[in-house]
């Protein structure tokens, strides 16, 4: 698997090098082909995977430990959530936190709303928590219960094919199994290699908004060295020494700038707005979960939602197998509750802070801060924290985060893919293989945005995602039948055997 994987990656590098527009061209006519047929199947896709998480909780399964009975959890709940907070929406919220409200804001996507009004705004909020809330949440969550069950309670290695084994049983040792987890080793790859080019856009985007430097492909190419270089160093020093370190640090540093937010700007406005927000997304979200825009059609939502949940999807390898090795000794409630609900209400409150203060500014400044946003999406963090005090330090602040945000990425993600590709149970893999995977993650981010930017990461992205769509209807049917072997019996006390004669 490490062969095959590793090669097929690097002939998709060469090809491209060679035939640059031609495979730039290729994705952009499937991703078109892609979003105009299975869009639908996207949106309720991911709506099935959180109601099975729902229900799965407070089921008869819920009591079951992920690991033996008498397993407790390795982490504690502050410093789990750090490490899922690194891996899975850290960058996330720092690239959207601002540009997506305020695109939303200025360009509603709903053609009856009037742009920069307080409906505009409220609709808004309600998209950007719908596309960042519970939804992405089931979408890393299913396959990490999946990976934390089959591999904590029942021995086997921590790769997709595992996942799959009531279905397939021994087979996942053999030829299936192994284009299964190639499947997931090349998904995952590029679902970070995407996340690293984004990221390198917004710290290019906000090093050439605060220095001389400029937008180009040459500074970008050195950004994706110097994030790698970070990884390599992080990948080496392990878990427990590289990855948490940097975790801890990075959710200080961002819930930092998240109280500076708060505390610096229209306090009142953005505590009100956070309760609001909440309601607002809970009572729209029924709407949502099933919102194909099927009588309009404006494209909108395939630009938008499906990219979202096409993206989302090749991260679920990764991000589940690292929740999963980070959750031993948890039950099955307890996981998905804290999984799916936690980061949910963190990202609450980052989008309310940052999306109802960029709004309130758009409005004082009558539209600046949209004008700046839909020019160039990277940049809005940058434009936005240039109305706050100590602009120049703050924005420097927010570049690093985004670094270690992306730098805990791609160290994880290197762990993961290479845990994929272990021979054996264990999960701890040798470092140089950890340290050639994030060298790959980098030259494939350099490579996607040598094909065209930020839509070649959009095309690319959208064709890998479908087959993962698929393998994860796939992880319910086998997680059920899994379940139902593991407990057969109804919770509840046993019944006392008869004594009398």
């Amino acid at each position: 698997m490490f062969g095959v994987s590793a090669l097929l990656t690097l002939v998709f590098v060469a090809v491209t090098i060679a035939f640059t527009e031609t495979v730039g061209e290729t994705f952009a006519t499937a991703s078109v082909a892609l979003l105009d047929a299975t869009g639908w199947f996207y949106i309720l896709g991911v709506t099935t995977f959180l109601v099975f998480l729902s229900w799965v909780a407070f089921s008869r399964y819920g009591h079951l430990r992920l690991g033996q009975d008498d397993d407790r959890p390795e982490y504690s709940n502050p410093v789990w959530f750090g490490m899922l907070f690194a891996a899975g929406i850290g960058t996330i919220l720092m690239f959207w936190g601002v540009a997506e409200p305020m695109s939303h804001f200025a360009e509603p996507p709903m053609g009856d709303v009037e742009p920069r009004s307080v409906e505009a705004a409220t609709e808004a909020m309600s998209f950007a928590l719908y596309h960042f809330g519970l939804h992405t949440w089931s979408i890393f969550g299913l396959p990490a219960l999946g990976f934390a069950f089959f591999a904590h309670r029942r021995g086997l290695p921590m790769r997709v094919s595992s996942v799959l084994h009531p279905l397939l049983g021994d087979r996942i040792q053999g030829p299936a199994g192994w284009a299964i987890d190639i499947l997931a080793v090349i998904g995952t790859l590029f679902g970070v290699a995407v996340s690293l080019g984004l990221g390198t856009l917004q710290i290019n985007s906000g090093l050439a908004y605060l220095t001389p430097l400029e937008e180009a492909p040459i500074v970008q190419f050195g950004l994706i060295g110097i994030i790698t270089v970070i990884a390599v160093i992080s990948v080496a020093l392990g878990l427990d020494r590289g990855i948490r370190r940097l975790s801890n640090v990075n959710i200080g540093l961002a819930v930092g700038l998240l109280l500076f937010v708060i505390v610096v700007g229209p306090t009142l406005l953005l505590l009100r707005g956070i309760v609001q927000s909440t309601g607002n997304y809970l009572t729209s979200l029924p709407f949502l979960a099933f919102w194909t825009d099927a009588l309009e059609d404006t494209g909108w939502q395939r630009n938008w939602t499906v990219f979202y949940w096409a993206w989302t999807i090749t991260w679920a390898p990764f991000v589940g197998i690292f929740i999963a090795r980070i959750s031993k000794g948890r039950t099955i409630k307890e996981f998905v509750l804290g999984v799916l609900l936690t980061p949910t209400a963190f990202t609450i409150i980052w989008f309310s802070t940052f999306g109802l203060a960029a709004i309130d500014l758009d409005l004082q400044q009558d539209g600046a801060i949209a004008e700046a946003v839909l020019e160039d999406v990277p940049v809005s963090l940058f434009v936005f924290l240039e109305n706050f005090p100590l602009a120049g330090f703050v924005s420097g602040l927010a570049v690093l985060i985004v670094v270690i945000f992306f730098t805990t990425s791609s160290d994880s993600a290197s762990l993961v893919v290479d845990m994929q590709c272990s021979s054996d149970v264990t999960d701890d893999p040798p470092t140089r293989q950890r340290v050639f995977w994030a060298l790959v993650e980098g030259t494939i981010a350099a490579t996607l945005l040598a094909i065209g930017g930020l839509e070649a990461l959009q095309d690319v992205i959208t064709v890998l995602g479908f087959p993962f769509f698929a393998l994860g209807l796939v992880i319910i049917w086998s997680l059920l039948r899994g379940l139902r072997e593991e407990s057969l019996e109804p919770v509840g006390p046993r019944r006392r055997p008869r004594t009398d004669a």
